[in-house]
């Protein structure tokens, strides 16, 4: 227990409760809060823990999982119903993961793994400490920029609801799922979500898992040593040790080949990766936020992805809304895009554009959008957008061309309309690559297989 001298500092000190059954445990925990200048309440079951928090407010709170009158669990819905202010931490048996996502889905901030490492300990409580501080950099409904696109833009029910959710998402350490059609603003999400984090001081790491060879995904996800293969010539270090104490994304995860996701898999629960060619594995502290424009479940259903690796990501799920579904945020979108298309001197949209633009269901969501009004500003003259700038394509299904010519084999008739559909895209994106996969909703691999299959040439139109 607590010295009386401690009992006297409490007052002035960041108070954190700790809840296990095991005295050795408490001791430890109250011992390591104590070096840290903190105070702690130590209790030894759920009743104890219930009488502390009615007369005490608390910066974290740190619960085993197992106690003799109850679980953690009881705990974290207890202090999410009425104390969330408080963040709670569960302390899991080694290998529990099944427990440890439920305490992230109950609303836990994070979880450590007995046998406790006192380096995770310590960097669990500063990020839990912290938090508070963290949270009131959360951006105001009113308050969007268009700097870079750093904020999410628009008043819709929808936008609002995806804004509160990441000030949400915000206080917790609990991975991310992001789903959303492609170009909906998954990105924008995920950096959110760190920089109203308490890892907003560290860095956020954005990898396109579909854009990275596979012979070279676990040397550029875990690092390497000097002479682990041909070409090593010094040490690197991987995604990994680069968001170490930030948020790693990973853009496009379905994309993983099933020998990385088991690799994966143990990074993310074991909170240790091991370089290539190296015999230890080293500890990072990095909170993983994924997404793709594929749905998830159904590549696990087919056997593409698998299950285990998609419960650990897909702890708690955001869901993007696309564009067609927000088009009351088209106009303050357009204002925000031009702006930073044309920052000294943004050209005027005519009503008639503007109503084409409202009217348009964009594919390709806002990064659509987006190519639009670039095509558009280098079109227009005397300083104003008309509808002709804009060069929308049709919503209207092209029925001729799906219908077979004359002495048209179906091989040949799929290969033109597979031909055509890449040529909108590309055309769509200034024959970016990446960027009209994503609207066509293959990889970049299938998409430059596709182009060279079909003899597609870059000045096609």
């Amino acid at each position: 227990m607590i010295s009386e001298k401690n009992e006297r500092r409490r007052g002035e000190l960041p108070r954190v409760l700790v809840v296990d059954d095991e005295e050795d445990i408490r001791e430890l925990l109250d011992l390591t809060l104590a070096r840290m200048g903190l105070s702690a309440d130590c209790a030894g079951s759920v009743a104890e823990a219930r009488q502390f928090l009615e007369k005490e407010r608390y910066s974290l709170c740190l619960t085993d999982m197992r106690l003799p009158d109850g679980e953690g669990l009881d705990i974290v819905r207890l202090i999410g119903s009425r104390y969330g202010e408080t963040p709670v931490a569960v302390i899991t048996a080694f290998g529990s993961a099944d427990n440890a996502v439920a305490a992230l889905k109950a609303g836990a901030f994070d979880y450590l793994a007995k046998p406790v490492a006192l380096d995770q300990l310590r960097t669990l409580i500063k990020s839990a400490i912290s938090l508070p501080a963290a949270a009131t950099t959360a951006s105001r409904p009113g308050s969007e920029g268009t700097g870079g696109g750093s904020q999410l833009i628009g008043t819709s029910s929808a936008i609002a609801a995806v804004r509160e959710t990441i000030g949400k998402l915000a206080r917790s350490q609990a991975p991310v799922y992001i789903s959303g059609e492609s170009g909906s603003g998954k990105e924008l999400a995920a950096r959110l979500i760190h920089q109203q984090s308490s890892r907003h001081a560290g860095p956020f790491i954005p990898v396109n898992c579909g854009a990275i060879p596979e012979n070279l995904m676990e040397s550029e996800f875990f690092g390497y040593r000097k002479g682990a293969f041909t070409g090593a010539d010094s040490d690197r270090e991987g995604f990994f040790h680069v968001a170490n104490g930030g948020t790693l994304f990973l853009d496009e995860v379905a994309d993983l080949p099933l020998a990385m996701q088991v690799k994966l898999l143990r990074a993310i629960q074991e909170k240790k990766v091991r370089k290539v060619g190296s015999a230890v594995e080293e500890a990072v502290d990095v909170r993983i936020v994924s997404a793709t424009h594929r749905k998830l479940k159904e590549c696990v259903d087919a056997g593409a992805f698998r299950q285990d690796l998609y419960y650990r990501l897909n702890v708690i799920e955001l869901k993007m809304p696309p564009l067609r579904e927000r088009q009351e945020d088209i106009p303050p979108l357009v204002d925000a895009l031009l702006a930073r298309i044309c920052p000294s001197h943004s050209p005027a949209m005519s009503d008639e554009a503007m109503q084409a633009l409202c009217a348009y269901s964009y594919p390709g969501n806002v990064r659509e959008l987006e190519n639009i009004l670039e095509r558009a500003t280098a079109l227009c003259l005397d300083d104003r957008i008309c509808p002709d700038d804009l060069q929308l394509a049709s919503d209207a299904p092209a029925g001729d061309d799906l219908n077979g010519h004359p002495g048209e084999t179906l091989d040949d008739q799929l290969n033109r309309v597979e031909r055509q559909a890449i040529l909108d895209a590309l055309g769509k994106t200034g024959f970016n690559r990446t960027a009209a996969a994503r609207i066509l909703g293959i990889t970049f691999r299938s998409l430059r297989y596709r182009i060279e299959r079909l003899g597609i040439e870059e000045h096609a139109g």
